[in-house]
């Protein structure tokens, strides 16, 4: 059970971060096209409420390597995302921010499968 739910926790933070990351590349291009779409910082907020969950539940049982990769690539995503939401100012730690995610959620899925097995 403790891997069943480990592994879902990885998997949510990985899509989510997947997800975050092709949308703040893709989205910059979407607003070239005449669509009369706009940049909206509250669905980044809600890509980083998701992974905020699935960090907070992994940290607890994650090496030390793994958490650290987390913490950081958060705190890039949260200090983009409020400065864009305050200042209207977009800083590309985004982008680091959502590639650590991806990684350290790798990391830690690849080193519970690796135990489990």
């Amino acid at each position: 059970m403790k891997r069943i739910t480990s592994s879902f926790y990885d998997i949510l933070g990985i899509s989510s971060a997947a997800i975050c990351l092709v949308h703040c590349l893709i989205f910059p291009l979407l607003t070239i096209l005449p669509l009369g779409i706009s940049h909206n910082p509250f669905i980044d907020l809600l890509f980083a409420s998701t992974g905020l969950f699935a960090i907070l539940k992994i940290t607890k049982k994650s090496s030390l390597l793994v958490s650290s990769i987390l913490i950081v690539s958060m705190s890039l995503i949260w200090i983009s995302i409020l400065t864009d939401i305050f200042l209207e100012i977009h800083l590309d730690l985004i982008y680091f921010g959502g590639i650590g995610m991806i990684i350290g959620h790798l990391i830690n899925y690849y080193l519970h499968r690796k135990q489990n097995h």
